[in-house]
C-alpha cells in the first residue's frame, strides 16, 4: 500500500510540475514577442533594485502598516516552502518527518517559526479579505477589478487561508498521534501553537487521528500543486515576475523619454540639409498598435503586474475622472497579449484575428488622457511602466493613423515649420527682448 501511495504521490507531482513548466514556457514566449530591447547595463545596481524592490519591498514600506502585513504574506510563502520541500521527499521516499533526525533540536525551532509565519499569514490573509471587500476601499472597487481580476484576488487569498489551516491541522493531529505513541509518529518537541491545538484532540482514536492528518497531509500537498498551477492565469503571477522585472527596471530618470532616432534624424536634416542622406529611407513603422510592436519589458511589466491599483489612485487624469486607469492599460495589454498566445497556439503561428490592442482594448481617449507626469511608476511596487505602453500607442496613433485634436495639429505645424510650439517666425523668437527695453 505504501509503494502504491508513492507511485501515486511522484506521478502527481511530475505532472503538476510538467503543466507548470509548460505554462511559464508559453508565457516566457509571449513576453518574447515583443520587440528586442537590450537591458544589460549597470548590473550592480540591477542587482540591488532586484534585492530592494522585490525581495525587501521597499517601495511597499510607504504605507508601513500594509507593507509589514504584505510581507507577512511573502516570509510566508518563501519560507514555509522549506517544509514543503520535506513533504514532497516524504511523499516520493515514504518517510515522515525526513529532516527531524537531521535537524534534531533545530527541527522543532523551524517548525515552531513555520507555524509563527502560517499563523501570521492565516491572520493577515483574513484582514485582507475584509479591507479588499468590505472597506469599499477606491482602488479595490474600482470598475476595473470587475468580473474575474476581483474573483481571483479573493480566491487567492482564500486558498492561502485553507492552506495554512492544513498545515497547523496536520501538526496537531500528529502532536496528538506522538502523544499517545502512534507507530512512526516520532516525537518532535514543543510546537507552540499546534501543540496547544492537539488538545483538542485528546479524545479521538488512533484511527480517527490518522485518517485526519493523513488527509490534511495529502490535501495540502494538493493544494499547493494546485495553486502552482492557478498562479500563470492568475495576477498573483507577479510572486515570480516581480524578480526579473525588478532588475530590469528603468534605472535613467522616469522622466527621460526614450526618443526615436529616425524622428531625431528629421529634425537634424531639416535644420542641417547637408547631413540628409542621398538614398532613399526604408519605411519604418512608429510607435505600437499591437502588444508585437510593444518592447518585451513591457510585456513582462504587463505580466508582472499585481493589480494593486496605487498608479491608478496617483494618477491625475484618473483622480480628475478621466477615463485612463494605468492599472488597466497593463491589464489589457497582458489580456490581448493572452489572447494572442492562444492564437498561437491554435495556429501554431499568429492568424491576424482583426483585433489590435490600440482602439480594441485601450482607447483613444484613455491614451489622451495621460499627462506623462511618472506618477503610475513611481507609485508601482515593482517598478512597471504602464507609461512606456501609453507613449508607444500614441505614438501610433499620431505618426501611424494622423489621429490627433486639432489643437495638437496646430502645435505639429508650428514645430514643423518654426521649430517651436508658436506660431512666429524663428527670425522673430527674440523679439521680446528688444521690446523689453
Amino acid at each position: 500500500m505504501q509503494l502504491i501511495l508513492q507511485v501515486l504521490f511522484s506521478a502527481l507531482l511530475a505532472f503538476a510540475s510538467w503543466l507548470f513548466a509548460k505554462n511559464i514556457m508559453q508565457i516566457r514566449r509571449n513576453i518574447f514577442l515583443g520587440k528586442p530591447q537590450d537591458i544589460s547595463d549597470n548590473k550592480p545596481q540591477r542587482w540591488r533594485n532586484l534585492i530592494l524592490l522585490a525581495l525587501g519591498q521597499k517601495k511597499m514600506f510607504k504605507n508601513v502598516t500594509v507593507a509589514v502585513m504584505h510581507f507577512i504574506i511573502y516570509a510566508g510563502f518563501i519560507i514555509i516552502n522549506i517544509e514543503v520541500l520535506e513533504i514532497l521527499l516524504d511523499g516520493i521516499l515514504g518517510t515522515h518527518r525526513l529532516f527531524l533526525p537531521i535537524f534534531g533540536s533545530f527541527y522543532t525551532f523551524l517548525i515552531n517559526f513555520f507555524e509563527v509565519l502560517a499563523l501570521g499569514v492565516l491572520v493577515v490573509c483574513v484582514v485582507f479579505l475584509i479591507r479588499r471587500n468590505s472597506l469599499k476601499l477606491k482602488r479595490f472597487i474600482s470598475k476595473d477589478l470587475n468580473g474575474w481580476p476581483r474573483s481571483d484576488a479573493n480566491t487567492i487569498l482564500i486558498v492561502e487561508i485553507i492552506l495554512m489551516s492544513l498545515f497547523l491541522l496536520m501538526n496537531a493531529t500528529d502532536k496528538a498521534l506522538q502523544l499517545i505513541g502512534a507507530a512512526h509518529y516520532h516525537t518532535t518537541g514543543n510546537f507552540i501553537i499546534s501543540g496547544g491545538l492537539s488538545t483538542l484532540f485528546s479524545n479521538f482514536s488512533t484511527s480517527s487521528l490518522i485518517a485526519i492528518e493523513r488527509s490534511a497531509w495529502w490535501v495540502h500537498i494538493i493544494g499547493i500543486l494546485a495553486f502552482l498551477n492557478y498562479l500563470p492565469y492568475s495576477k498573483h503571477l507577479h510572486i515570480m515576475l516581480a524578480f526579473p522585472n525588478a532588475y530590469y527596471a528603468r534605472l535613467t530618470s522616469t522622466g527621460k523619454m526614450d526618443n526615436m532616432k529616425s524622428i531625431q534624424n528629421e529634425v537634424l536634416y531639416a535644420m542641417q540639409p547637408e547631413h540628409a542622406p542621398t538614398t532613399e529611407a526604408a519605411l519604418q513603422k512608429f510607435g505600437a498598435k499591437d502588444v508585437m510592436d510593444l518592447s518585451w519589458k513591457s510585456l513582462l511589466d504587463a505580466y508582472s503586474c499585481t493589480e494593486c491599483g496605487r498608479c491608478s489612485a496617483a494618477c491625475p487624469a484618473n483622480l480628475t475622472g478621466k477615463l485612463l486607469s494605468p492599472r488597466k492599460i497593463m491589464m489589457d495589454t497582458r489580456d490581448r497579449l493572452t489572447e494572442v498566445g492562444k492564437n498561437i497556439n491554435a495556429n501554431k503561428e499568429f492568424k491576424d484575428d482583426g483585433k489590435t490592442l490600440l482602439n480594441d482594448y485601450i482607447t483613444v481617449e484613455e491614451l489622451r488622457a495621460c499627462t506623462t507626469c511618472n506618477a503610475c511608476i513611481e507609485e508601482c511596487p515593482v517598478s512597471i511602466s504602464p507609461l512606456d505602453i501609453i507613449v508607444e500607442l500614441r505614438r501610433s496613433l499620431i505618426m501611424e493613423d494622423g489621429n490627433a485634436p486639432q489643437e495638437w495639429n496646430g502645435m505639429f505645424s508650428n514645430i514643423e515649420n518654426n521649430f517651436a510650439p508658436w506660431k512666429f517666425s524663428p527670425e522673430d523668437r527674440d523679439k521680446w527682448v528688444q521690446e523689453m527695453g
